[in-house]
């Protein structure tokens, strides 16, 4: 993705700004706003507060603005502040369809039309299949006939380019990467993530496909500042760098040529200022082996908590009862890394949301992972550890729920 200077673009921010090319040349500030967390005042959006932050980005050349269908008041207040200060024109805005819950193309129909009337306009710029977890909601969706839906709202302008957003394996990610030419993906991807969810592999096959990739959660909705134990922040004070815990994080993301826009919800001036700072400076390169190994170290203090020591090698798999075996291990560790509500919320959506069920109670106790694994580990003792901490009655209950709701059809 060629990487772009923004100094002769005065008229669309501060000359700092960096920005790189989508498929078709556009420029996308390498920092996009994450509209899912403004502040709430009441029932709603804190506009007002919301206003003052979009403007503070939007003047320090911020171009690309991340909202959906499911966020409440986020797309109306969004549509609101961009009208009344006369800004539609001059940003990109993502905007993504609730496939989750479309049963027809009417539904479809209907949610993106409603989507455009909240957001005030007439076009969505980057519109994404949201929360993509499985290959099989894509061909539910076909059946539909999504395709004839997005080539005729293409072809008339009201979408400019499709995409989808991902929380799930790699493997279904790139499924869904080779089953229809997108334009552009989004994925969860941060420097304790860079083996789970679609990971660095799922970033460089997008990237080969000349894919746009926008990025969300690169700092963990937060956690990798404001949950970083003292010892992995001592090292990072301790290299010499002078960055704070997110720039560490967005200076991770930014060295790699295959992040296109970084989204951070920021919800306060104080972050914007922040990150506005770290895009315009952070350069691909930049980072030496000394900060790679920094960051390392820091990954390991994190993982000391974990309660299997698996590194997401996958030597284990495929397991030839369908176990998802490093994502289970993976989401269970995240309950005792992050918080037990983080591991389960995890869990369902890269391991209980896809159609083929992954879970630990199919394992048959055959052996053939632990004759594989490198590191040891005894994993059908683990697999039922796991299966009893991520799968409480209330959850397994909400799991058949969800998966007759996703799956109908």
């Amino acid at each position: 993705m060629k990487y772009l200077d923004a100094s002769h673009l005065v008229e669309e921010g501060t000359v700092d700004m960096q920005y790189r090319l989508d498929r078709n040349g556009n420029k996308l500030s390498v920092l996009g706003f994450g509209c899912m967390r403004f502040t709430r005042k009441g029932s709603g959006v804190d506009i007002d507060k919301a206003e003052r932050e979009i403007l503070a980005a939007y003047e320090q050349g911020v171009n690309y603005y991340d909202t959906a269908y499911v966020y409440s008041g986020s797309e109306e207040a969004l549509g609101e502040i961009l009208e009344r200060n006369r800004l539609r024109g001059n940003v990109n805005i993502a905007a993504k369809l609730p496939q989750y819950l479309v049963g027809s193309i009417k539904a479809a129909d209907r949610y993106f039309e409603k989507e455009l009337s909240r957001l005030r306009t007439d076009y969505v710029d980057y519109y994404l299949m949201h929360m993509m977890t499985d290959i099989a909601q894509w061909e539910k969706l076909e059946k539909f006939g999504i395709r004839d839906w997005i080539r005729e709202r293409k072809e008339s302008g009201a979408i400019r380019n499709i995409g989808f957003s991902y929380h799930g394996n790699t493997e279904n990610f790139k499924k869904i990467l080779d089953v229809y030419d997108w334009d552009f993906c989004q994925i969860q991807y941060n420097y304790m993530d860079d083996v789970s969810q679609a990971g660095r592999e799922g970033l460089l096959a997008a990237a080969s496909k000349g894919l746009p990739v926008i990025i969300m959660e690169p700092l963990l909705g937060g956690k990798l500042v404001n949950q970083i134990p003292e010892s992995a922040a001592r090292l990072m004070r301790e290299s010499g760098r002078g960055w704070s815990k997110a720039e560490w994080g967005l200076r991770w993301l930014y060295d790699q040529p295959e992040v296109t826009v970084v989204l951070s919800g920021m919800n306060s001036l104080k972050m914007v200022e922040e990150n506005c700072r770290i895009a315009s400076e952070a350069r691909q390169g930049d980072m030496t082996e000394d900060d790679r190994q920094t960051l390392e170290s820091v990954k390991q203090i994190i993982k000391r908590k974990e309660k299997v020591g698996c590194t997401g090698c996958r030597y284990c798999m495929p397991c030839p009862h369908g176990v998802d075996i490093p994502g289970i291990f993976y989401c269970y560790n995240s309950m005792y890394t992050d918080s037990k509500k983080t591991g389960r919320h995890r869990f369902f959506q890269t391991v209980a949301l896809t159609r083929k069920p992954a879970f630990a109670s199919m394992c048959v106790g055959c052996g053939r992972c632990e004759r594989l694994c490198p590191q040891g580990i005894p994993i059908r003792e683990k697999l039922k550890e796991a299966d009893r901490a991520l799968r409480p009655l209330p959850y397994k209950i909400g799991i058949t729920a969800a998966r007759k709701v996703l799956f109908r059809g």
